[in-house]
């Protein structure tokens, strides 16, 4: 049974790799963006014990998934059930053009255009991935990775497929 839990930088591909699996696989996806973040602006965090709700909800009415995403206080929740761990460890610079070549994720904004206006923060906060210390940093992420026991790889280009 496939549950794969993704997780690196923002711009990383999380993402496209959990679409692909989605396809190849014919899992359910969670992307933690669609339950870390109260929908009000400007946006806050949700209560972990709201988004661990919701979390639980997913596995409970999904056998076969793939979770994502950079909230290391999240994926601690789900990485004791998961079958198979990607850490996506790309180059900050990678990361940054992953980012100005995203389509418009509908999901997360009412346009391109609101989307755009938000790359130079985004890309901010890309740069800062190996200096950080919170739930988002490198070292959160490095410290998941280590700690999983079971089926694991660590990616350090966009060229998964080498």
């Amino acid at each position: 049974m496939s549950k794969f839990v993704i997780f690196g930088n923002s711009g990383s591909g999380k993402s496209t790799l959990a679409k692909e699996l989605v396809m190849k696989h014919n899992l359910s996806h969670l992307d933690l963006d669609n339950i870390a973040w109260q929908q009000i602006l400007p946006p806050e965090r949700m209560l972990i014990s709201d988004s661990e709700k919701l979390i639980s909800d997913f596995l409970t009415s999904n056998k076969r998934w793939v979770i994502e995403g950079c909230y290391s206080d999240l994926l601690k929740l789900v990485i004791p059930m998961a079958t198979d761990v990607v850490f996506l460890n790309l180059p900050i610079n990678e990361c940054i053009n992953n980012a100005k070549r995203r389509p418009w994720e509908q999901h997360k904004y009412e346009s391109k255009e609101k989307q755009d206006a938000n790359l130079k923060m985004l890309m901010d906060w890309i740069s800062m991935y190996d200096t950080r210390e919170d739930t988002f940093s490198k070292v959160a992420h490095q410290k998941l990775f280590d700690s999983f026991k079971g089926k694991k790889i660590m990616f350090s280009s966009n060229d998964r497929r080498s």
